[in-house]
């Protein structure tokens, strides 16, 4: 860490400042892999999964069976410790349904809101070092409550083309039956535009989302 003593105030505003990457180049590969999903669908999807992940799935699709077989690979203590996030997520963002208030405007006009759930949403699950189950929960939970009644989840398969059985048992467990073995930009794109294999959402939540959407 550097340490600057007693600066003069000219060079204040240089110290303060954040450090800005230049994402030029990154920003052209994001676009061309959003462009090329849309155009090619499936085919896109298989060659930038070989290319950034480093496998090409045979199935896009999670199967019933490798969802149910995750609930006998994950560790108990583990199991419990989710299942202990799942109801505090629960309880909290079930605490945010309202009944809402019917205020008479006027003789016979009545008002109120209504919330009205997305209809079809697609979360986006990161891949790396380390299962980010919390991720599938706190985006799952709320989708679930809001009453959303198509629920997709991407995330990128690992290198033996599976999908780490800690995400597919958070899944599981709060319901969401389609699994989509894809990530990154390709991912977004496939969730954004649909292919042969990947639905079209309304909306897709998820920490990797804020840049790649901003391209399309």
């Amino acid at each position: 860490m550097k340490t600057i003593n007693f600066p003069s105030r000219e060079i204040w505003e240089a110290l303060c400042s954040r450090p800005m990457a230049d994402n030029s180049e990154t920003d052209k590969i994001v676009r061309s892999v959003l462009k090329k999903v849309r155009s090619d669908g499936d085919k896109a999807l298989r060659d930038f999964s070989g290319k950034f992940d480093g496998v090409i799935p045979d199935d896009f699709r999670v199967s019933t069976e490798e969802l149910e077989s995750s609930v006998n690979i994950v560790p108990d203590d583990l199991k419990e410790a989710i299942e202990i996030a799942r109801l505090n997520i629960w309880n909290f963002h079930k605490s945010q349904l309202v009944n809402e208030q019917v205020l008479e405007t006027m003789p016979g006009v009545r008002c109120w809101r209504k919330n009205i759930a997305i209809e079809n949403v697609g979360l986006y699950i990161p891949g790396g070092s380390a299962p980010l189950f919390s991720t599938v929960l706190m985006l799952a939970i709320p989708a679930k409550i809001a009453g959303c009644s198509r629920i997709i989840l991407c995330t990128p398969p690992e290198k033996d083309g599976g999908i780490n059985p800690v995400i597919l048992y958070s899944a599981w467990l709060t319901g969401i039956k389609e699994v989509y073995k894809a990530g990154g930009a390709q991912a977004i794109a496939a969730m954004a535009y649909g292919t042969e294999s990947i639905p079209k959402v309304s909306k897709i939540f998820g920490p990797y989302i804020k840049r790649a959407v901003l391209r399309l």
